[in-house]
């Protein structure tokens, strides 16, 4: 199985259980927003926050997970929010979500939530060349010099309720400027590494925290998504095939 299979710019996630359509230019949905959706503690009836949501991929993975939950997504790229609405209607949660058209760095809400997730850009600005993709290029971070990992925290804790969760997935080699942005507004941190196949380095790292909280910080045995043929893990295709919860 793949993460999600494509036909045009329309892909299937979660075993065909979720239908999205994505920009023709532009980033695309993968596996870590699937694995990003498994490890948000999400429960019936409360509220997630996707920061930096493109198409909704994540959320819509987290709604499929829990029932009766509601989704807030916040992307800058106007044609993404448009998409989102679109994939809401063709999953029929409409009734559940609401996409808005915001910058993280500005973004302010009355309403507090549950939990937030994000998948902020990889790269950062100047390490490597630009896409030729606008819409590409501001997926990945190459547009902005200011933004960093920081502004995605800040914006995750001005967000959320007391003792509400963060979940987040990023690079491997980012864990420290993760961590070093959490500082003391968030505890409880818990860090999740994804493992390509046993005995390889970590290439993602989910990692989880609370706000307000100050219990040390854990690190979990994580998950392998490859055996040694490289089909995924009966673990990996829990999520990727079933909307599993990243259980550890």
């Amino acid at each position: 199985m793949t993460p999600h299979q494509e036909i045009d710019n329309q892909i299937f996630l979660l075993g065909k259980k979720l239908t999205l359509k994505q920009p023709a230019d532009g980033f695309k949905t993968g596996l870590d927003a699937v694995m990003l959706a498994s490890a948000c503690p999400l429960k019936a009836g409360q509220t997630v926050l996707d920061l930096g949501c493109g198409v909704g991929s994540a959320g819509f993975c987290v709604l499929k997970r829990v029932e009766g939950a509601h989704l807030t997504g916040v992307e800058i790229q106007e044609n993404h929010v448009a998409l989102a609405q679109v994939n809401a209607e063709l999953n029929n949660y409409s009734k559940q979500v609401e996409f808005i058209n915001a910058d993280i760095r500005s973004f302010k809400c009355e309403q507090k939530f549950d939990h937030v997730i994000c998948n902020p850009p990889y790269l950062e600005t100047g390490a490597h060349l630009r896409s030729p993709s606008d819409e590409k290029a501001t997926a990945m971070g190459h547009d902005d010099d200011d933004l960093t990992i920081q502004d995605w925290v800040d914006c995750a804790r001005r967000s959320l309720s007391p003792n509400g969760s963060l979940t987040l997935i990023h690079r491997a080699d980012f864990v420290d400027k993760i961590i070093q942005a959490l500082e003391s507004k968030f505890g409880a941190v818990e860090i999740i590494p994804l493992w390509p196949k046993a005995g390889t380095e970590a290439k993602r790292v989910i990692i989880r925290a609370l706000k307000g909280r100050k219990t040390p910080a854990r690190i979990h045995a994580g998950l392998i998504l490859h055996d040694a043929e490289g089909e995924y893990t009966l673990e990996a295709e829990k999520i990727l095939r079933d909307a599993g919860d990243l259980n550890l």
